[in-house]
């Protein structure tokens, strides 16, 4: 679904990420894992046309993406949940799952009339999708749980034609219940078909939900493997640096 090939990224003197190539299959989870500044959220940024890389390809259903914007990017199908879930408290459930794709009974020039028959149709659908029910998707969103919010931040991704979907440590401020229900979701996430790039220092509930893992460290790929051959040891050592070659 995505491969990167030789991406290479500079700010300034610093190379924040070196020569990096790697792809995420339809349905599959894959995780990036790494210290502070192992170069994951660069390499994010970049996926998503947030960055430009100074050298490397990305290509998308086997096809180069010539310049990768942040608009090019959710055409293509590729969403980002992030940390935050950058949801609008003030707005209802509905309201936050349509946001950037609202659905409109008629437009009379730029004024759009808000469908919202057809809005809370495609969110429950939307939800439905990653076996998440609430009870009401009209009422404010600051109502909601953390495992609520973060529901509603993973069903606008599907509902905006989410082909890739990259969850940045979509558990850091969750409970343990609501980090299960999370990680939960991820996985009805990828049972859809969609690809799902995961970046979390959660390491065992990744090696326990990730088909594959890629650790990285200053900037490089340290190693590639299938989830089943990761441990915790292997990652805290390519962390470490210590990880030998045989590895990669």
């Amino acid at each position: 679904m995505l491969r990167c090939e030789g991406i290479t990224k500079y700010f300034g003197a610093i190379c924040a990420v070196q020569d990096v190539s790697m792809e995420v299959r339809p349905g599959e989870i894959l995780a990036l894992v790494g210290d502070n500044g192992a170069g994951k959220s660069t390499l994010i940024r970049i996926i998503s046309g947030v960055e430009r890389p100074d050298r490397g390809s990305i290509w998308f259903a086997d096809k180069q993406v010539a310049r990768l914007t942040p608009r090019t990017a959710r055409q293509l199908g590729i969403e980002t949940v992030h940390q935050h879930l950058a949801l609008c408290d003030n707005l209802s459930g509905a309201e936050n799952v349509m946001l950037g794709h609202e659905p409109a009974r008629f437009s009379l020039g730029p004024i759009k009339i808000f469908d919202w028959r057809r809005a809370d149709e495609e969110s429950r659908n939307a939800l439905s999708k990653v076996g998440a029910e609430l009870p009401d998707l009209n009422s404010s969103v600051r109502r909601l749980s953390g495992g609520q919010r973060q529901a509603l931040a993973i069903a606008r991704a599907l509902a905006g034609g989410g082909k890739v979907i990259i969850f940045d440590e979509p558990t850091a401020a969750l409970g343990i219940k609501q980090t299960r229900a999370t990680f939960r979701l991820i996985g009805q996430v990828a049972a859809s078909g969609a690809s799902v790039i995961l970046i979390s220092h959660d390491i065992p509930n990744v090696i326990a939900i990730a088909d594959r893992v890629i650790a990285m460290r200053h900037g490089r790929i340290v190693f590639d493997l299938p989830g089943a051959q990761v441990t915790e040891e292997l990652v805290f050592e390519s962390i470490a640096g210590t990880v030998g070659e045989a590895a990669r």
